[in-house]
């Protein structure tokens, strides 16, 4: 990919170089989950809000309210192109032929639709909210991410000159491929990219996956961004995330309900997805709590994703879990996502190799690595840690318990009597940066 950086920054024009290029330019769990969606809650309301975690960055003064509304205005006007919808409907996904429904097409290009939003300010940061059918409010959330993500980009892009761009990219290019030259060297090595939500941007994100297809061949799983697995003939990658369990415990009417919810969520699930899709996320509400009140046939699902557990910590507990209930670990699938660079997957992958099938999402610090490379010596390229959660379901608080208390969402008084339900106890993980 020969793209001038420096130049296509210094002459810019959004109108032609937009932020979002195409309703594909998502992670492909959220079509999946929107299948899902669409088939299980079609009429379900909810709502959802950006939150930005870095809260030393004031993000309102950097993104301007009006451009932040111009590019979420663009998307809300695109449509899946017809060339994308015979993709996703004669594709193979994760082994399997139509995995989206005719009917779930044909929705998806006639009566698809993004959900009505709010910006507004507050104390320096940006307040994005999001409400609607479920269906309109879920896949806002890529798009919005990544559309804050680059407009913070493009702001301190702006202050710089030709040559100054110019030498970020050289520093920024030679620190990528240094990552992929360490990474080269790894035998057995798995690894996709999950870099979408909080990329520097679209093109560098696009630059990053070839070069790692360049620098690692068959041993690059994948990418998350299905537009960039659509145009570059990858593997899609992802499966659900933290939203279901989330939603279905908000619309629980008891304790034992609210209990239950975490596994009637992989019920309906795997009434949809079968195979390599069938991957655990169990931290929502706590990992231990999830693993010991688990029904036998969840330890028959192909793997587990690992997010905001430290990964050692949950490989090992998920691996003595499988052996426990009579499991061969080895052929399982581990998978870890949380915040890893370059040292994090080499460690992991020694840790793991031979024990279970390990493989990394390697997200932020491959899409949006910046750090240091600012010709000013400046941190306006940092990247930060930004979120788009659920908010409520039908009017009731979603709640988030995670295994780290810096990534609880919710009501204080809701998260109280989460845990009071789950047994799960608070832990203060490793403070989040990505």
């Amino acid at each position: 990919m020969n793209v001038n950086f420096a130049e296509r920054a210094h002459n810019h024009n959004w109108k032609l170089d937009p932020i979002v290029r195409s309703l594909l330019d998502t992670d492909f769990y959220k079509l999946l989950m929107l299948q899902f969606i669409w088939k299980n809650f079609l009429h379900l309301h909810v709502t959802s809000e950006v939150v930005n975690r870095t809260i030393k960055v004031r993000l309102a003064e950097r993104v301007g309210a009006a451009a932040l509304v111009e590019q979420m205005e663009h998307v809300r006007g695109l449509r899946f192109r017809r060339s994308e919808m015979v993709w996703l409907a004669g594709n193979t996904f994760y082994g399997t032929r139509s995995i989206f429904a005719p009917e779930f097409l044909e929705w998806l290009e006639r009566d698809f639709r993004l959900s009505e939003y709010e910006v507004t300010e507050h104390e320096g940061q940006l307040i994005l909210r999001f409400s609607g059918l479920w269906t309109e409010v879920t896949m806002w959330e890529i798009y919005a991410l990544a559309i804050v993500s680059e407009l913070k980009t493009r702001s301190a892009l702006a202050e710089l000159s030709e040559l100054e761009l110019d030498v970020l990219y050289a520093r920024a290019k030679t620190r990528l491929w240094d990552k992929i030259e360490r990474l080269r060297g790894v035998k057995d090595l798995h690894l996709s990219d999950f870099g979408t939500r909080r990329r520097h941007s679209f093109l560098w994100q696009e630059y990053a996956v070839e070069a790692l297809r360049a620098g690692l061949g068959n041993r690059l799983s994948g990418t998350s961004n299905t537009a960039l697995a659509y145009k570059h003939d990858l593997e899609a990658m992802g499966t659900n995330a933290h939203e279901l369990p989330m939603a279905l415990a908000a619309m629980a009417a008891s304790d034992d309900e609210l209990r239950a919810s975490q596994y009637k969520v992989l019920e309906l699930w795997q009434k949809s997805y079968g195979g390599a899709l069938l991957v655990m996320l169990p931290d929502t509400f706590g990992t231990t709590q999830f693993l010991e009140g688990a029904p036998d046939w969840v330890a028959d699902w192909t793997g587990q994703r690992v997010d905001s557990k430290d990964p050692l910590v949950a490989g090992d507990e998920y691996i003595a879990w499988l052996m426990r209930r009579g499991r061969d670990a080895r052929t399982k699938l581990l998978i870890a996502s949380d915040g890893l660079d370059v040292e994090d997957i080499v460690r992991l992958h020694q840790y793991f190799h031979g024990r279970i099938r390990f493989s990394a999402g390697w997200g932020t610090l491959l899409t949006n690595d910046f750090r240091g490379c600012h010709p000013r010596g400046e941190d306006t390229l940092e990247p930060i840690s930004l979120v788009c959660k659920l908010m409520t379901v039908e009017g009731r608080p979603a709640v988030k318990l995670s295994d780290n208390s810096h990534k609880s969402t919710g009501p204080a008084e809701e998260i109280a009597r989460y845990r009071r339900v789950f047994g799960s106890v608070e832990v203060e993980g490793s403070a989040v940066v990505v």
